[in-house]
């Protein structure tokens, strides 16, 4: 699943891909993808004319500025967009086109058919699901210490969970929990309100300066990520733990460990990230 800063990716991409296009027409080949408004003839109705002015980020969700309304796209496990001239074929999996002014064509394409939309007018987004539960997004400045360290300090589930919470913190997945948790020398089984301030600390930092990298090198691609113009993000080559497992850990030299947290494939060095706790 694409997190964080492969939506950003994304993002910036498709920025310089669609901005100032205007929706001629929307065509819909799958429907469920569609949950606000329910009606698909609707949220057609909705894009009609609208000009797409500007791309945002909340967590892993892209924000569509339109001039009336808002997109919200979740891309869940292998959605992908990109622009094409309309007279190129439209490849199998493609299940919304946003057909542009232009000639253009904005399309969705998503194997798994697991990706969500929603559209609200502008100003209406955050009051509503799924925007309105989210947590603050760690480049966010609500994301303070203090916030952390109350979120945490109220739960007895462990660390790892808490982290791919997104009422939590919005953005973090599974691969950059896994690299922070080994960079802060936090077991993600540990549980969250028996963590030191030190630990704490060292969590929020790490989660931050994982995230930033990762942006920088455009993503990680792990099986079938790319962005819209099909380049892959290179940041799994600075990956520590993350689908590193049998292989030696880079500061110890101990073999990598996955086991599952939360039916969540994990990956950890146990002697880095000891658990210095009694599991319950």
């Amino acid at each position: 699943m694409p997190e964080l800063p492969e939506v950003e990716t994304i993002k910036e991409t498709l920025k310089q891909l669609t901005l100032n296009k205007t929706i001629k027409e929307v065509i819909i080949h799958w429907p469920n993808i569609i949950k606000q408004p329910d009606d698909t003839a609707h949220f057609k109705f909705l894009l009609k004319n609208q000009t797409i002015r500007d791309i945002s980020r909340k967590g892993k969700f892209l924000l569509f500025q339109l001039d009336d309304y808002v997109l919200i796209s979740h891309l869940r496990m292998e959605g992908k967009y990109s622009v094409h001239p309309s007279s190129e074929p439209v490849k199998k999996h493609t299940h919304v086109i946003f057909k542009c002014t232009d000639g253009d064509e904005l399309r969705y394409n998503d194997v798994r058919k697991f990706g969500t939309m929603h559209v609200y007018p502008k100003g209406q987004e955050f009051l509503n699901k799924p925007l309105s539960i989210l947590g603050p997004d760690p480049f966010d400045e609500a994301f303070t210490l203090t916030y952390f360290k109350n979120k945490l300090k109220h739960t007895d589930r462990v660390i790892k969970s808490v982290l791919l919470d997104q009422t939590v913190v919005a953005g973090l997945g599974n691969i950059y929990v896994d690299e922070t948790l080994f960079k802060a020398g936090v077991h993600p089984l540990k549980r969250a309100k028996k963590l030191t301030q030190k630990e704490v600390t060292a969590i929020r930092k790490h989660a931050i300066e994982t995230l930033e990298g990762a942006v920088k090198q455009g993503g990680t691609t792990i099986r079938s990520y790319v962005n819209s113009q099909g380049d892959m993000g290179m940041f799994q080559q600075e990956l520590f733990v993350y689908g590193q497992e049998n292989k030696a850990c880079k500061s110890c030299g101990q073999p990598i460990v996955k086991m599952k947290v939360g039916g969540r494939g994990t990956h950890v060095c146990n002697k880095c990230q000891k658990l210095n706790e009694v599991k319950k």
